[in-house]
């Protein structure tokens, strides 16, 4: 055992002086993952209502709370037999109401109220590396993983933005005010970046212009628009309204 760690030690010790330094494993970097509870079973929810432009392609399951079913539009949705759930040719997964039958309005009482929860916790994490970055204009720029605050909006212009780290690695950005993508705008996930790990809080509303594309979840206290052609990979968890308009959002 002795033997060991003396060849151990000489081994480490050369590679200092070489200049090699052995990597470590799976550090996570940034701050602590936010709990989305329940909350993480929807692509989409919402208190107020979710509207589509057909055609929308959603991959995951929807829901508004405590609202009742007529607070989706443009979806043609079509009543299950159990009455638990309904179904969208724009969704793939079920779409669910506080109107259907039991256990589904209990669900979502559930899921909005971890909604509410992990909005709490991802706006009120305190100490942030990166305080009002760029003052909010980030497109072009490449983001580490670590914890973002902003007192005002954020943009992201055509240069599009790049999320850089591991799949080890969390990120979340406190925005204020509010967060918008410019037309054709990017959201890239670099090194293994998984989306799930990305959550960007926001207290204003959500706007992602024709064509763009988003990584990672949005916690939102207010409404989220997604204009024609805007694809996402993540989820929309917003405390008011969501719009989409012939957007695909992957859950």
């Amino acid at each position: 055992m002795l033997s060991t760690i003396l060849i151990n030690a000489v081994t480490l010790g050369l590679l200092a002086t070489v200049g090699v330094v052995a990597a470590p494993s799976a550090i996570n970097l940034g701050p602590a993952a936010v709990n989305l509870g329940t909350a993480g079973n929807f692509a989409i929810l919402s208190k107020s209502g979710i509207s589509t432009v057909p055609q929308s392609a959603i991959t995951g399951a929807i829901g508004v709370s405590p609202i009742a079913s007529n607070a989706f539009t443009g979806f043609s949705l079509t009543l299950d037999a159990s009455g638990t759930f309904a179904t969208s040719r724009q969704v793939t997964g079920e779409v669910m109401a506080a109107s259907f039958s039991a256990p589904t309005p209990s669900k979502l009482t559930t899921a909005i109220s971890d909604m509410q929860t992990a909005f709490t916790d991802a706006t009120g994490r305190v100490s942030p590396g990166f305080i009002n970055l760029a003052s909010g204009a980030i497109g072009g720029l490449i983001l580490k993983p670590g914890l973002y605050k902003w007192s005002g909006a954020v943009t992201i212009n055509s240069a599009g933005v790049t999320i850089s780290g591991t799949s080890a690695d969390h990120f979340i950005f406190q925005i204020a005010s509010t967060f918008s993508l410019s037309a054709g705008a990017r959201i890239t996930l670099s090194g293994g970046v998984l989306a799930s790990n990305i959550v960007w809080v926001v207290s204003g509303a959500v706007t992602a212009g024709p064509g763009s594309h988003i990584e990672g979840v949005i916690l939102g206290q207010t409404a989220v628009t997604l204009e024609t052609g805007t694809t996402m990979n993540g989820r929309i968890l917003a405390q008011t309204f969501v719009a989409l308009q012939e957007a695909t959002v992957v859950g």
